[in-house]
């Protein structure tokens, strides 16, 4: 019995210390302990791991659950910055390492589920389940991190090829064996090959713009483009071919071989050269070409064109196997051969590889000078590297056919011959150069090494210039075989600028690329996008459309209504016997206090005509004095005392016409008042002394109308009026004396307030006349 009892108490410890175990697991939550929430990204994560790292250090915080807080805290930062962690715990809800063990319990759960209900997915041919799907997938599975990290920047090398996949998918299972023969291929000619998990991957999915499975999309310069045809393995290939650029690889025959190879020059390249057999480039050259094309340009020959004979001889090919050629600086032989029936990429890349540089290459850039003269790195791995700093020209010159042959007799692994354009890299090349008159306009020749990566080299010049003569080849080769005794040869020490970019494109030309690669990314994504995420902003673009064009159509209305009440009517009504009448301000706008302490009055002339009268806004009038030159003070002394209350109205602006300048004009608009100027009879010999001196005239230039004040007549003038000009003999003729002004703008006030309560009489005109 007391057997029994102990076996019995052990079993209830074992349980419950299991079931604690067990509860501890469940309780811990990793975005519980760091804070987040479970959509925050990992630069929040991160964040909220520093600053709890900081606060709950055992070092810094004397806490007795410090230790085991800190241990929380850095346990929960390993499982959420690691996506295939973090996506497992969101699943499955397990954070520990024990995750494929409660996988495989579930799984096996569910096919004794599926045993007990004798389903076998294998009797319908269906693989839907991981077990049993074919290991070709597992292989290329990608991650959140993977693909920024790697995916992306090896895009820039060559393309690649990504399927978007899921459970449960049967177009998945339709096109599987297409895809694992598409694999095979594409794989061993350098595409990169990926597959995307939608259901385990959202982000990474969501990110690449998959919102349907299966899918597939290429990526090549960071660009994703997705495939749209029948997945069959001629598409798909022709998909991965279309994802290069156009203008990789060029053909090349016998007119025009000499100009291609002789490009070496300003590319500052090596020219690979591909004879091949079929009409087309073979794809594997143009990954190829892809790949290296920072470094060599390439050209394919086809064997089988008419004239191309003459260069199989000249090269002495063999027309029955692919051979590929490499030239450097001379184009007359090739620098390197390769000929194989079946040229695999492991053996073009080596072959190119070798052969990506030109014996001495023109240091162009500063990523150049890295890779062409790298930093020492230890006494074993040294490398040297002579340069000649010589002026540009069009075609080699003595100096550098010199320097250039002596490179070719003295190729050595630790010393690498290069050349500068002195007057494009000015500063590089006076930190090398001494200041003495004798190099002046000339080459020079200096070996340099460098120490480390921000600039510092030390470096031994030739004392003399570099003519390319026998005797400086002469002293080069002792310059350095003193260096292969006692590299502390090298007694000068200098900072070395960084080099300008020579070859790289103008802004403007940088600025159209880019312009270009996004209006082809709108157009992609226009043409097969996603319709149904579309909609929100298909929605917002037409409404906003449906507004613009509405208020056009409103305006247009508003517009022909406004000229429909414009027109004049058949029968001249005084708005005061009707009653009906359309104020445009109000006395309100009247009693406003004046802006300034005077009033501006304007000079209507031909040049202040259009903006004063001509386009004056709706709603807005001109208030315009007739005077002549003699009268001109007078008169605006008391036009400006009457018209001094209004000013306060923002849509009255006040103006002064010439009667001497501009009588034509006012005569023409007064014929369309009703008695205000009867047509004069043309021998009327008074008609030129008519006086409109003191009238005043309000114009609507919208609506094309005016009101007219016509001053009071004094005494004096009925009595010039009604002279007889006969009987004058020997005085001043009748209407040239001068005239009293007085009173003559005593009522314009009452006149201002009428036209404001809209009370005048309106006449109107077709259009308004030219202001000669």
């Amino acid at each position: 019995m007391e057997v029994k009892k102990l076996s019995v108490s052990w079993w209830f410890w074992i349980v419950l210390f299991l079931t604690l175990q067990g509860l501890s697991a469940l309780d811990f939550d990793p975005y519980r302990v760091l804070g987040v929430s479970r959509t925050a990204s990992q630069t929040d994560i991160k964040k909220a791991y520093k600053k709890l790292a900081r606060e709950w250090h055992p070092d810094k915080n004397k806490d007795p659950g410090a230790e085991d807080k800190f241990i929380q805290i850095s346990k929960a930062y390993e499982i959420l910055s690691n996506e295939e962690k973090r996506t497992n715990y969101d699943q499955y809800g397990d954070a520990g390492e024990n995750q494929g063990y409660q996988k495989q319990q579930r799984e096996y759960r569910f096919r004794h589920f599926h045993e007990n209900f004798y389903f076998d997915e294998s009797f319908f041919h269906f693989p839907f389940n991981s077990e049993r799907r074919d290991s070709i997938d597992e292989k290329y599975l990608l991650h959140f991190s993977h693909y920024v990290n790697e995916v992306l920047p090896d895009s820039f090398r060559k393309p690649y090829l990504i399927k978007v996949t899921s459970d449960w998918c049967f177009s998945c299972v339709h096109i599987e064996p297409v895809w694992k023969e598409v694999v095979q291929e594409l794989e061993g000619l350098g595409v990169g090959i990926g597959v995307v998990h939608a259901g385990y991957e959202r982000r990474l999915a969501h990110h690449l713009g998959a919102h349907s499975t299966p899918s597939i999309l290429g990526i090549i310069n960071g660009k994703i483009s997705f495939f749209h045809n029948a997945v069959v393995h001629e598409n798909l290939r022709q998909f991965v071919e279309s994802l290069l650029p156009g203008n990789l690889v060029e053909k090349v025959t016998n007119k025009n071989y000499v100009r291609f190879l002789s490009g070496w020059q300003q590319e500052n390249k090596p020219h690979a050269l591909l004879f091949g057999q079929t009409p087309a480039v073979p794809l594997l050259y143009k990954l190829t070409a892809f790949a290296y094309k920072d470094y060599v340009s390439f050209g394919y020959v086809y064997i089988g064109l008419r004239g191309v004979e003459e260069m199989t001889r000249e090269y002495n090919i063999n027309i029955y196997a692919p051979t590929m050629l490499i030239f450097k600086e001379h184009i007359n032989k090739p620098a390197d051969v390769i000929q194989a029936r079946g040229l695999k990429k492991q053996v073009i890349e080596d072959f190119i590889a070798q052969n990506k540089y030109l014996l001495a290459a023109r240091l162009t850039s500063q990523r150049l000078f890295h890779e062409l003269c790298p930093v020492k790195r230890s006494h074993r791995q040294r490398k040297y590297c002579v340069v000649l700093l010589t002026a540009e020209a069009n075609k080699p010159s003595k100096p550098f056919d010199a320097f250039l042959s002596f490179a070719l007799a003295n190729t050595q692994d630790t010393v690498r011959f290069v050349h500068v354009y002195s007057s494009r890299q000015q500063e590089f090349a006076s930190t090398l150069l001494p200041d003495s008159e004798a190099f002046q306009g000339k080459s020079g020749v200096s070996i340099l090494e460098r120490r480390n990566t921000a600039g510092r080299v030390v470096f031994k010049t030739l004392d003399d210039p570099w003519t390319g003569s026998e005797s400086d080849k002469f002293v080069l080769l002792g310059y350095l075989d003193q260096l292969r005794k006692d590299p502390a040869f090298l007694s000068s020490e200098a900072v070395l600028p960084d080099l300008t970019d020579e070859l790289a494109p103008v802004f403007f030309l940088r600025w159209l690329y880019s312009v270009s690669d996004s209006l082809s990314d709108w157009w992609e994504s226009l043409l097969h996008s996603n319709w149904r995420e579309m909609m929100p902003l298909l929605s917002l673009i037409f409404s906003a459309l449906f507004i613009l064009f509405g208020t056009v159509i409103v305006q247009a209305f508003s517009d022909s209504n406004e000229e429909r009440e414009s027109q004049p009517p058949d029968k001249e009504e005084v708005p005061e016997k009707t009653g009906k009448t359309e104020p445009t301000f109000t006395k309100e706008s009247s009693s406003k206090i004046p802006k300034k302490g005077f009033v501006e009055v304007t000079e209507l002339t031909d040049v202040t005509y259009t903006s004063n009268l001509v386009r004056l806004r709706p709603g807005h009038m001109n208030v315009v004095l007739i005077l002549s030159n003699s009268t001109k003070t007078s008169l605006l002394q008391k036009f400006a005392l009457e018209v001094y209350t209004f000013t306060g109205s923002s849509s009255l602006h006040f103006s002064f016409l010439s009667l001497d300048k501009h009588r034509e004009w006012l005569e023409y608009l007064l014929e369309f008042a009703q008695d205000a100027a009867p047509i004069p009879n043309q021998y009327d010999k008074h008609f030129m002394e008519r006086d409109y001196t003191g009238y005043v005239l309000a114009l609507n230039g919208h609506k094309k109308y005016f009101c007219l004040f016509k001053p009071l007549k004094t005494v004096d003038e009925e009595a010039v009026a009604s002279c007889d000009p006969d009987s004058s003999r020997g005085k001043l003729p009748c209407g040239l004396g001068p005239k009293p002004l007085k009173g003559k703008l005593s009522k314009l006030s009452l006149w201002m307030e009428r036209l404001l309560e809209g009370s005048l009489q309106r006449f109107y005109i077709p259009s308004w006349p030219e202001l000669d």
